[in-house]
């Protein structure tokens, strides 16, 4: 019923293995896997650099609510504490974008709930999600405005330059395909 984009990130404990654990757990439902970025954080609070991937997955028998469960699960068996506002973290799990298939096409999901809000708000501020996003789907496009979807590429170029340079290409690799 549903395709979603997932954005993945981690900057405490064993960033890596927790982005793995993610892979691990969706495996069978894995459409994409962007490599592995390294980003300096956002929001102003101090810490140490983070890493973070981009996934696009689909399951006919998810809901977006169901998709917030799984990555809450995810972050909860990675012993997310939340206490700091885009404080740092062992694993976030953040849906950027979702849709529904139905017979004639993918219908992008929107929604104004403050538990999930589709698309994800944020998401066209943020590099880390466009660079890995754009690396997996380049024909990607998000509606900032509703009814009105902008390619990936006109995001980042509004983006202050450097931002979009801060989101580095890691050797690391996340074992999918594999």
């Amino acid at each position: 019923m549903s395709r979603v984009v997932l954005s993945i990130g981690s900057n405490l404990g064993d960033r890596l293995a927790h982005l793995r654990s993610v892979i691990e757990a969706l495996r069978p439902r894995l459409l994409a896997v962007s490599s592995v970025y390294s980003t300096p954080p956002w929001g102003g609070v101090p810490q140490q650099d983070y890493l973070n991937a981009v996934l696009i997955a689909d399951d006919p028998n998810l809901e977006p609510s169901d998709w917030l469960r799984v990555g809450q699960e995810l972050e909860q068996a990675a012993e997310r504490v939340r206490e700091v506002r885009w404080g740092a973290r062992t694993l976030d799990v953040d849906i950027v974008w979702a849709a529904q298939r139905r017979r004639d096409g993918e219908v992008p999901c929107r929604s104004a709930d403050p538990t999930l809000t589709l698309p994800h708000p944020q998401a066209q501020h943020r590099a880390f999600v466009l660079v890995p996003w754009l690396e997996v789907e380049p024909e990607a496009a998000l509606e900032v405005t509703a009814g009105i979807p902008q390619l990936l590429p006109e995001l980042l170029a509004a983006l202050d330059a450097a931002e979009v340079d801060g989101v580095r290409r890691t050797e690391h690799m996340l074992g999918w395909p594999a």
